[in-house]
């Protein structure tokens, strides 16, 4: 991290210290002049001081990009980091063993027997315990306990590592207006992800007498978690690439136009195919039929629609949301195949083509491990990997989008 930081760092400390020598009078020679920007020289982060009317220094703003792209990539690795220990955590059903929720003061494990104990007997109180985990051990719990604290604590790195260097690069005014109002953004976004996150473990602490179903978190809930999560992922490594990457100078014809446009709609797709995950594992539905291409002896099985009214089995009918599942990942690797033979039909630079190769290989691999995870009954490392490989596919599709995109004029 050092690497990355300091030579953009020392190029903008030294461009303060060096006075601006003024052009000589008598003398055309050029010795010693600042000469002119080049327009567009300098495209998204420019800081510039006045000096009590004596002229304006600038800093070399694409050092300063260079600097928040990297700091937003680290970000956006921090925000998947934290979207694959949720899942683990889920699917070794360990979220609900912490019970109430306090900024600073869980930040500390318990230390000792006694603490654990009180741990302990508060998690007995809640259903989980009661309807599901009745017979479990003081170190079956610290298992479970030890895995919601981890995703707890990556939780607040991950808000350290977005406010802490935002209120850096502010007040040294290496942000633009429009940049200061995106990071204000995604700052927004980080904190109301906690927030979100205890209010879906809420949901599973609740008493349901009328329930027969064993405690789990809202599905709901869980789809809000994890979409808030893409959204902060997605912004944040599109704000990364936009500003590391440089632009291409593609011919606007009407073959690229609609090659961005079917760009973007097929991204809108693996991201909502990754979200319609949320609800596969917040109604355990990968556990339901475990075949593939069909579903048990048929394509469409019977038990489609059986709750009443129809809407509520998209969302709650665990075989309706397994073949919805299915339906939108078919409907994405096909999307991206397309995608990729069309943009071979025009002549694109050589990093755009492997963005694409990169996105269709992804795609396949995506695939294939889904259909594994559900012919092997969710092996959890193997899971863990489908879910963890959501991410690098939505990655692929952004990075190709980014490729893709218009110079501002």
């Amino acid at each position: 991290m050092q690497r990355l930081l300091l030579p953009p760092v020392k190029a903008l400390m030294w461009s303060r210290c060096v006075p601006r020598v003024a052009p000589r009078a008598q003398c055309g020679c050029s010795y010693g002049i600042r000469r002119p920007l080049r327009p567009g020289q300098y495209s998204t982060i420019t800081e510039v001081a006045l000096q009590s009317g004596k002229g304006t220094v600038s800093l070399p703003s694409k050092a300063a990009e260079r600097v928040v792209g990297r700091w937003l990539l680290v970000c956006s690795g921090t925000v998947a980091g934290a979207v694959v220990l949720g899942g683990v955590t889920r699917l070794t059903e360990s979220g609900l063993s912490m019970v109430d929720w306090h900024l600073i003061k869980e930040m500390k494990p318990p230390t000792n027997q006694e603490e654990w104990e009180a741990e302990f007997q508060k998690y007995q109180q809640f259903p989980e315990f009661k309807i599901l985990n009745h017979d479990m051990t003081l170190a079956e719990f610290k298992f479970i306990w030890y895995m919601e604290y981890s995703h707890r604590m990556w939780g607040r790195v991950v808000g350290l590592a977005y406010i802490l260097p935002a209120a850096y690069f502010w007040r040294k005014g290496w942000l633009s207006r429009g940049m200061k109002g995106r990071v204000l953004a995604l700052c927004g976004l980080v904190s109301f992800q906690g927030l979100l996150g205890w209010y879906m473990v809420k949901s599973g602490l609740e008493e349901k007498p009328d329930s027969h179903d064993i405690p789990r978190v809202s599905q709901y809930r869980l789809a809000a978690h994890l979409g808030s999560a893409l959204v902060l992922y997605c912004a944040s490594l599109w704000t990364s690439l936009s500003l590391l990457l440089p632009q291409h100078k593609l011919p606007e014809t009407r073959q690229l136009l609609w090659l961005r446009r079917f760009a973007g709609g097929t991204a809108g797709l693996v991201f909502l195919t990754a979200l319609s995950g949320a609800f596969v594992a917040g109604l355990d539905a990968g556990l339901v039929y475990n075949s593939f291409p069909k579903m048990g002896d048929s394509w469409i099985p019977e038990d489609l629609f059986t709750f009443s009214p129809i809407l509520r089995n998209v969302f709650e009918n665990p075989t309706m949301v397994q073949f919805d599942h299915r339906a939108l990942g078919i409907t994405s690797v096909t999307a991206i195949t397309a995608l990729y033979f069309l943009s071979q039909r025009i002549p694109l630079p050589r990093r755009t083509r492997m963005a694409a190769m990169t996105l269709l290989a992804l795609a396949y691999t995506q695939v294939i491990l889904g259909i594994s995870t559900l012919l092997m009954y969710v092996p959890t490392p193997l899971a863990a990997t489908h879910q963890s490989g959501s991410l690098a596919l939505l990655s692929g599709a952004l990075w190709f989008m980014n490729e893709l995109r218009r110079i501002p004029k």
